[in-house]
């Protein structure tokens, strides 16, 4: 019987769809792209192997022609949609609504050769039974400029990735990438560490205080922090340069505290009374968030959910194809009316009518050339379903969730409040007159802030965030409670996160929101950046790949040229340009600018160990690090004063700006491999070394040569309080005795004290509980250890203190999260995942937000794995070469006007 066969690209869309449609359709997905260009040289056919063009399967000399071919693993599946297409008398290709689904279509369209049926593109934005329904009954013709800008960005990647990356094998090291948007994503973070690294740290005092409104007054005492002296302004981080020096323009307008002279001011104030000079106030509005695009879904699903770009968009896809959420790659922040009215209506119903604003907010797009086809991201059809109400868990339920509230919010009233700044003045037994600043926030209407408040990146206060301050009026008295001296160090830049370097991305409009994932995905796979909690950190080959290419392909990682060609793809993709002439200028040249062909062919020498070199603390010290084919090391003059003398390993978790002069000295002086001999064992009179591994510093004992084959010599970490420089013989002794036998329980069962990857801890039998430090070790008596095990056991660990605070409960997980003492310093838990305070966190000013971005990083590690041996791959299969000669557009140009 004959059918209606639809093509959609997943499975998963497919089984969707089918349910919708019923009888008379046949849905089946072609399982992602069914054509490509040849990836490697098994794949390319022979018939092209010796033409010019063949390793780049694209003909650059006749109107840049790219040879399809298509993959073995997919010409089975081909098979079966021409055997489906026999039987069908209509023909729907249902790929997604982007360059990229139309250019599924096209290749489909050109693969399967319909004859004599009608064909239809259909599209739809989400997967909802009206959506399909209305999808079917008004087809469009295929959009061929989507498929010329689809392709011409294909044939652009392909011509840089391939003359590009041999370079790169030849000069920096093999199996190494250049792309389009990739290099320059990596450049993105490169030069980020470059700024950290010429940053010079400045430092700076001001006062903080306490101050008492008197006994009458609600919200008594208030913190306010010092503005000027004598009416000149104190000095801020934000009066800083680079290089540690206050900036020109802060010069004589700002004055510069030193811890000396603020604490000689703090005893000046001692009996100064403060009158308030003045008091603005201000009304606070905030408008709602637009609904989300890709980029800003990215965003927050890893600020909120700790989610990774690639993590979010593979969890979206699902309830994109599921028919929870509309399409899921759009830079559009619209919303139709049928999706305003049902947020309304869910405002109206969860809230009340005093949330909700008496017209629909219209959101317009910021981002140039948005396809404003597209939705916003929102949940699907006419009404919404509430995240309860879905059945879904895990990811899939928090990022609906997440999708859910801001849709909502984004149609409810402004939250609304009153901002308060009051200037407190007095004057200094030492004669200044000192002026401090208090600011403050009352929200009085929370409006769409009771569903949504958006994360923010640098501790940035959130919108919600409030702080009371007394009622006070111009001409009142206060006293200072408490002051002290405050010092303070300059920062430098933040480093890339993934939410921060898809937003910088963005906004030099480099690239798609629908690439960023995969973009990071490249960068972290290639082993060019890693991951340092959420810190994105370049590995020193990128330092390496980064010079060549801004050395001898300027222009190719210009931010301004990557953007600009994001503008010429939108053009070719509108019509208004041709490919053929953006590809020529782009390859060959033109009068304006250098093309790659001749910038590849006339590159001439490059000096190799130049790029793998970078001197430390200056060319004069002699030290640079050499990036090479095993890792990156440092290079020293040796004891006898010979260039290079010196070698040591760089550790792998070792960031760039971290690599100081005085680090790289350590380096040198303790190699990896190199021994300290600290005497021998007074017991078993076997030689003790000390030596810097893989895994940190560490004491051995030497095995006999006659020792049994099998043998192993005994090894202790260094606790952290020790050094190589510092360690004695007594203290490798007794770090060899570990574990230590502390005795025995009433059973008879041996509790031992060791030492493991997670830190110092007792084991009995198969109960570990873990120590409050390494000097426990062999401190601890039985006594000790019994009431240690006596106390219950919380989550495979010792009882824990008492919380330091609580700051309310986790967005995520909804439990209470406190901050806590560990052994390893303050961590902030909801019970279930623990996360250590940074080096600029405190107990004092730690806030629930700042707990939850701590613990959203946590959780997105996961549970603990094994790690995978190096070195292993996956083996794909092979494929072979195609026998479809060069596919033509033009045919496909024809068929499609049967739609």
């Amino acid at each position: 019987m004959a059918h209606k066969l639809v093509i959609v690209e997943s499975p998963a869309k497919a089984r969707t769809i089918a349910g919708y449609l019923g009888k008379g359709y046949v849905v089946e997905s072609s399982i992602g792209h069914i054509r490509d260009l040849p990836n490697n040289a098994a794949d390319t056919p022979a018939k092209i192997k010796d033409k010019p063009w063949g390793r780049l399967a694209v003909d650059t000399d006749h109107d840049f022609e790219p040879y399809y071919v298509v993959p073995r693993d997919k010409k089975s599946h081909i098979s079966k949609l021409k055997g489906l297409l026999k039987e069908a008398d209509e023909l729907y290709l249902a790929t997604d609504e982007d360059r990229e689904g139309e250019a599924i279509a096209w290749h489909l369209l050109d693969e399967l050769k319909p004859k004599n049926i009608p064909v239809h593109r259909m599209v739809f934005h989400e997967i909802t039974k009206p959506a399909i329904q209305a999808a079917v009954e008004n087809p469009r013709e295929l959009d061929m400029d989507l498929v010329e800008a689809q392709e011409t960005r294909r044939i652009l990647d392909r011509l840089y990735g391939y003359e590009v990356s041999p370079v790169l094998w030849r000069k920096v090291m093999s199996g190494l990438s250049a792309g389009r948007v990739q290099s320059v994503a990596t450049r993105l973070v490169v030069d980020r560490e470059r700024e950290r690294m010429a940053f010079r740290q400045a430092s700076y005092w001001d006062l903080e205080g306490s101050f008492d409104a008197g006994a009458e007054k609600e919200s008594r005492i208030f913190p306010a922090k010092l503005h000027s002296i004598d009416d000149v302004a104190v000095a801020r981080g934000n009066h800083f340069g680079q290089d540690g020096e206050l900036k020109a323009s802060a010069r004589g307008k700002v004055v510069h505290l030193d811890r000396t002279r603020a604490e000689a001011l703090v005893a000046a104030l001692e009996a100064t009374t403060y009158d308030v000079r003045s008091v603005e106030s201000k009304p606070y509005k905030r408008s709602p968030y637009a609904p989300f695009r890709t980029t800003t879904l990215q965003q927050e699903a890893s600020r909120k959910l700790g989610m990774s770009s690639s993590v979010t968009m593979s969890v979206a896809q699902r309830l994109y194809e599921n028919g929870f959420i509309t399409y899921m790659r759009t830079d559009s922040t619209t919303l139709s009316s049928a999706a305003i009215g049902a947020a309304r209506d869910q405002v109206r119903e969860l809230f009340g009518a005093e949330y909700l604003p008496d017209k629909p907010r219209v959101y317009a797009s910021k981002v140039k050339n948005a396809q404003e086809a597209h939705e916003a991201i929102r949940p699907a059809g006419d009404s919404f379903r509430t995240p309860a109400q879905t059945g879904l868990t895990g990811d899939q339920f928090r990022l609906y969730e997440l999708i859910w509230m801001r849709t909502v919010a984004s149609q409810m009233k402004d939250a609304q409040g009153q901002s308060v700044s009051i200037r407190l003045g007095g004057r200094a037994a030492s004669g200044e007159d000192v002026v401090f600043a208090a600011s403050g926030r009352v929200i009085t209407f929370h409006g769409f802030l009771k569903a949504y408040v958006e994360g923010t990146d640098d501790n940035a206060a959130s919108d919600d965030q409030e702080s009371r301050l007394p009622n006070l009026a111009e001409g009142d008295r206060v006293t200072a409670a408490s002051l002290q001296a405050s010092g303070h160090e300059t920062k430098p830049p933040a480093r890339y996160t993934e939410a921060t370097l898809i937003k910088e991305l963005e906004d030099r409009e480099i690239g798609r929101p629908s690439t960023y994932a995969s973009i990071i995905g490249t960068i972290l796979n290639r082993g060019y950046v890693y991951k340092k909690g959420t810190a994105l950190v370049p590995a020193w080959i990128a330092f390496s790949v980064i010079r060549l290419l801004e050395e001898h392909f300027k222009r190719l990682v210009s931010y301004e040229f990557t953007a600009g060609m994001e503008d010429v793809l939108d053009d070719i993709a509108a019509g208004r340009r041709d490919r053929v002439t953006e590809l020529g200028e782009f390859y060959f040249g033109s009068d304006k600018v250098q093309g790659l062909q001749p910038l590849v062919t006339g590159l001439g020498e490059i000096d190799a160990k130049e790029l793998a070199t970078f001197p430390i603390g200056g060319s004069e010290t002699g030290i640079a690090l050499r990036v090479g084919r095993y890792g990156p090391y440092v290079e020293g003059p040796g004891d006898d004063g010979a260039p290079a003398g010196k070698r040591a390993n760089v550790p792998d978790d070792l960031p760039p700006d971290e690599l100081t002069l005085e680090k790289a000295k350590e380096l040198l002086e303790n190699p990896a491999g190199e021994e300290i001999d600290l005497g021998t064992h007074p017991e078993t009179g076997l030689r003790i070394v000390a030596k810097n591994g893989r895994f940190g510093p560490y004491v051995t004992e030497e095995l006999p040569e006659d020792a049994k084959k099998g043998s192993k010599p005994r090894t202790g970490s260094l606790f952290k309080s020790m050094s190589l420089d510092t360690v004695t013989l007594d203290q490798a002794v007794q770090l060899l005795s570990l574990p230590r036998v502390v005795g025995a329980d009433a059973e008879g069962v041996e509790i031992t004290a060791q030492n493991g990857r997670y830190g110092p801890y007792l084991k009995k039998g198969t109960d570990s509980r873990s120590l409050a430090s390494e000097e426990q070790l062999f401190s601890i008596t039985l006594d000790d250890a019994l009431a240690i095990y006596a106390q219950p056991k919380q989550r495979g660990r010792a009882a824990a203190a008492a919380p330091l605070k609580e700051l309310g409960n986790d967005p995520v997980s909804g439990q209470p999260v406190v901050v806590k003492a560990g052994r390893f310093g303050e961590y902030v838990t909801d019970g279930e995942y623990n996360a250590t305070l940074r080096k600029d966190d405190s107990v004092e000013a730690i806030t629930l937000e700042r707990a939850a971005e701590l613990l959203a990083e946590r959780r997105a590690k996961g549970p603990a794995k094994k790690a995978a041996k190096r070195g292993a791959k996956k083996t794909s299969a092979k494929k072979t070469p195609a026998k479809k000669a060069t596919a033509k557009k033009s045919a496909a140009k024809k068929t499609a006007k049967k739609a």
